[in-house]
């Protein structure tokens, strides 16, 4: 009896190792035709929310005008829901962007590279894209855009 019951328990174990490691080794799947994943959306949409959003729009909306320069020069802040200019720059870029600011560009964004980590960043990145429409993010890739 003791051999069934080590042999049981020995089974339980391989089964219970092999599902652990099935699941490890599995990657999230992108959403569908996109570079980025579900998860990334999600996590972009929070850090959105709490760093993007009061200046972009909880939407990505951004500022109506903002093709009209401020009375102190600046741009206001551009839609990145794939109306403005955003798609024309590639993951790189806007990733430069994210850490850098906009500052240097004519804007008044502030740089994340010392609050967002890379993995932030593109998050912020999937989320903003994830409300750019098909045709939109298929002329990015078209433009090398994740180059």
């Amino acid at each position: 009896m003791g051999i069934v019951r080590q042999r049981k328990w020995g089974w339980i174990g391989v089964v219970l190792i092999s599902s652990v490691l099935t699941a490890c080794g599995e990657a999230e799947p992108t959403v569908a035709g996109r570079w980025y994943t579900p998860s990334q959306v999600t996590e972009g949409q929070a850090l959105f929310q709490v760093y993007c959003a009061g200046c972009h729009g909880a939407a990505a909306q951004g500022t109506q005008d903002w093709r009209t320069p401020l009375a102190n020069g600046k741009y206001p802040p551009p839609p990145l829901n794939g109306t403005a200019h955003a798609w024309h720059h590639p993951l790189k870029g806007l990733k430069l962007t994210v850490q850098n600011g906009g500052q240097g560009l004519g804007g008044s964004m502030p740089g994340f590279g010392g609050t967002l980590d890379e993995a932030d960043q593109e998050a912020v990145i999937a989320y903003f894209q994830s409300h750019w429409p098909d045709q939109i993010y298929q002329a990015w890739i078209s433009r090398g855009g994740l180059k």
